[in-house]
């Protein structure tokens, strides 16, 4: 899984919010293109058909976990983002908790009460598929701005036909005054 890139550029001042400026590789969401999905705060995990991983994100200098798989690195802030076995992971007793009964391969959200400080208000801990359940908002930025910090989710993921995805959080934008 690369790292999905935000809907609009970071802010240098302040990396935790973004700027009015479109991420160049995302114009198809101003454009209308793609579809919106909700983000859920949870943990992502994996099935590749045969085995689950979790998500797992390794910082500069440090060392990767064993039997760990990259998917992405970004040069700038020196992160290592990749897969390692779920029964490894800090969450594999919350995962073995959630039913995995028929999943198919793909990726899922992991929420629940040991996830996150639950802010998905889930009282056991469950398998979200990725892309299944579709929003509609804004996709302007005062649109989003003024709409997704109000919404009970954590943000939004728009899947374009072609694979693209780019995501946005309502904690993303500034501050009101």
């Amino acid at each position: 899984m690369r790292k999905i890139p935000t809907l609009f550029l970071r802010d240098p001042a302040d990396m935790s919010r973004v700027t009015r400026q479109v991420h160049p590789d995302c114009q198809w969401v101003i454009d209308g293109e793609g579809r919106a999905t909700r983000k859920y705060d949870g943990t992502c995990v994996m099935f590749d058909g045969e085995a689950w991983w979790a998500r797992r994100e390794v910082k500069r200098g440090k060392i990767a976990p064993p039997d760990f798989v990259q998917a992405d690195h970004d040069e700038i802030t020196g992160k290592t983002v990749g897969w390692e076995p779920v029964a490894q992971s800090s969450f594999s007793k919350a995962f073995t908790q959630a039913s995995t009964a028929g999943l198919a391969q793909g990726t899922y959200e992991l929420v629940g009460p040991k996830i996150n400080g639950n802010p998905e208000r889930y009282h056991e801990h469950t398998l979200i598929a990725h892309g299944i359940t579709e929003v509609n908002v804004p996709r302007d930025y005062d649109g989003l701005a003024t709409t997704l910090p109000l919404l009970p989710m954590e943000g939004v993921v728009w899947h374009h036909p072609d694979g693209r995805m780019t995501k946005l959080k309502g904690r993303d934008f500034p501050k009101p005054r």
